[in-house]
């Protein structure tokens, strides 16, 4: 294993595209167990905190992987796709239900949901050819 002075561009690269999503899951999750779903049925509030909960998680996942970066080669790929995976979702509801308001707003949570998760692709693919 190299030593944190001889550390790759792309294991850096990796490492920032996992803290990031590591920061927004952390944040996100927490927000959304604490307010979950105003205005709606006890039975839909329930799946918004118990999914608050998972995203909650998948930040501390992602935060450990981030952390460990140079040990890690499968779960790197298994985040970018679960990351992915998210984007497509809100691609599908924006296609049937529409873009909620303030669009710039979706529009910031999605862009990076579909970018960041290519970027730990590619490094984490170069990552794997170093090592």
């Amino acid at each position: 294993m190299k030593t944190d002075s001889s550390v790759s561009i792309s294991t850096r690269v990796v490492q920032v595209c996992l803290f990031l999503v590591a920061a927004i899951a952390l944040f996100g999750g927490s927000l959304q167990m604490y307010l979950g779903q105003p205005t709606t049925t006890p039975r839909l509030d329930n799946v918004h905190r118990f999914l608050a909960g998972v995203y909650l998680s998948a930040g501390l996942i992602s935060a450990w992987a981030a952390w460990t970066v140079q040990t890690q080669k499968v779960l790197v790929y298994l985040i970018a796709l679960a990351v992915f995976n998210a984007a497509i979702g809100r691609l599908i509801s924006i296609s049937i239900v529409g873009l909620p308001e303030p669009a710039a707003v979706w529009i910031g949570y999605l862009l990076p949901e579909l970018i960041i998760p290519i970027v730990i692709l590619i490094a984490q693919t170069f990552r794997n050819r170093e090592s």
